[in-house]
């Protein structure tokens, strides 16, 4: 009988399952790229239809609302002015742009819509803002005039509608991996059954298949060489003493450590959308060793008038009634009623859980590197404006620390005190900027004592 090398279709299969999975891939990132270019399309329409409109710039405007009258004003609800939504059709522009600059004027005058608002609202004035042009005034009118944005459901409901994936009109991706899955399975059932015909066939024909000859067990082989033991002892060894050295080191290493607090304070919302500076609640990282935790006094500021979050900052983690929730939270600590704006007496403490903890023999000094150094806070906490939930993210070792001193150059500029030694430094390493290394910034006892 005539013997033939058998070939199964194992290598085949296993291709064809690669391309399967690659192509999609490749559909999937398309479908995101078409979503995001969508997307795109209607931020441009609502800038387009912002300036058609005769008014300005809404991505602006919003960054001048929030900084400037998001603490009185709400686009589409009253707070402690009037909301803001469809302002342009109720005021004539120049009226609007003499009261922003200047209300009390404008009162002054004797001008019935103005004493009329003025009267509504308690008799108190707007503050004025000189400050702004026309143009700013356009910006932030044409944020607050944009349509009030639909409610999350809502939005996915509408989604459902347009053909189940987000896609409008044509064929739909869905549509398409379902083809492909079809022609891939028939592919596989056409090779089964390929590789079944030609099994029988060989065996009708009296063509023998050979079987693969048994082989010695790799284990048993692997015994049986004595070098190879030896080595791979050695290399086992070696691999456990170094990977048992990088675990002893990583003890007290907090690195990533990301605790849930009492209440959700989002840093990505207060630092970053709304750009509030990290030194207006951590006061005391000017002048004092430690940053410190900053009073409910200090959150208050602000939220005696904002007990709401705007419907743009809830996120798919986080919708608007948990952020309303967490505020309410805060009322409760500092017994605040918001419905008759005044406290009740009745006070809660928050036990905020500490992040950033260095070990008690390593002394670091908020104020000489945030004052004196004129370190960013981002240099050692990340980028905290990004921060939804804060967490520690530099290691904080000493080797950290002393590769930031011999990195970090040393401002020279007005500091009288350092003048003289600078000056010799200078010329005992022969440059001009000396790190905080060459100023010191190694010796033991700057941080041990």
């Amino acid at each position: 009988m005539k013997k033939v090398k058998y070939r199964n279709s194992t290598s085949r299969l296993w291709l064809l399952s690669v391309a399967f999975f690659i192509s999609c891939t490749f559909l999937s990132w398309s479908q995101e790229e078409a979503e995001q270019d969508a997307d795109a399309e209607v931020q441009e329409e609502q800038v387009e239809e912002a300036a058609a409109s005769g008014l300005g710039d809404p991505a602006n405007g919003k960054s001048l609302f929030n900084s400037l009258c998001a603490a009185c004003h709400k686009p589409y609800s009253e707070s402690i002015g009037p909301a803001l939504n469809g302002i342009t059709e109720k005021r004539d522009m120049q009226w609007l742009y003499q009261w922003i600059e200047n209300s009390a004027d404008l009162i002054a005058s004797g001008d019935e819509e103005a004493v009329a608002v003025f009267e509504e609202y308690n008799n108190t004035p707007m503050p004025g803002f000189p400050q702004l042009s026309e143009d700013e005034v356009n910006d932030i009118l044409a944020y607050v005039e944009q349509p009030k944005p639909e409610p999350t459901t809502a939005a996915a409901g509408e989604g459902a509608t347009q053909g189940g994936d987000g896609s409008q009109g044509g064929i739909s991706v869905n549509v398409i991996l379902a083809i492909l899955v079809f022609v891939l399975v028939m592919l596989l059932v056409v090779l089964f059954l390929v590789n079944k015909t030609l099994k029988n066939f060989a065996e009708a024909s009296g063509v023998v298949v050979p079987e693969k000859p048994k082989r010695k067990p790799l284990w048993k082989a692997f015994v049986e060489n004595q070098f190879l033991v030896l080595v791979t002892s050695i290399v086992v060894l070696l691999a456990v003493g170094y990977f048992a050295y990088g675990w002893f080191m990583q003890v007290g290493v907090d690195q990533s450590y990301q605790p849930i607090q009492p209440i959700h304070y989002s840093h990505k919302i207060h630092a970053g959308d709304n750009q509030i500076d990290c030194k207006y609640c951590h006061s005391s990282a000017r002048t004092s060793k430690q940053a410190g935790i900053p009073s409910l006094n200090v959150c208050m500021n602000c939220h005696k008038t904002i007990s709401e979050v705007a419907p743009e900052t809830a996120t798919i983690e986080h919708s608007k009634e948990f952020y309303d929730g967490e505020i309410a939270k805060l009322y409760d600590a500092v017994g605040w009623d918001p419905s008759t704006q005044s406290y009740s007496g009745e006070t809660q403490p928050v036990k905020w859980v500490r992040i950033h903890n260095l070990p008690d023999f390593a002394y670091f000094n908020h104020s000489q590197h945030v004052t004196v150094g004129g370190v960013q806070c981002q240099t050692c906490h990340g980028p905290i404006q990004e921060m939804e939930v804060v967490y520690q993210d530099a290691p904080l070792t000493m080797g950290w620390c002393v590769n930031c001193h011999r990195d970090t150059k040393v401002k020279m500029e007005g500091n009288e005190y350092y003048e003289k030694i600078h000056e010799e430094l200078s010329k005992k390493y022969g440059v001009e900027e000396l790190s905080v290394a060459q100023m010191g910034g190694l010796e033991c006892a700057k941080c041990h004592y």
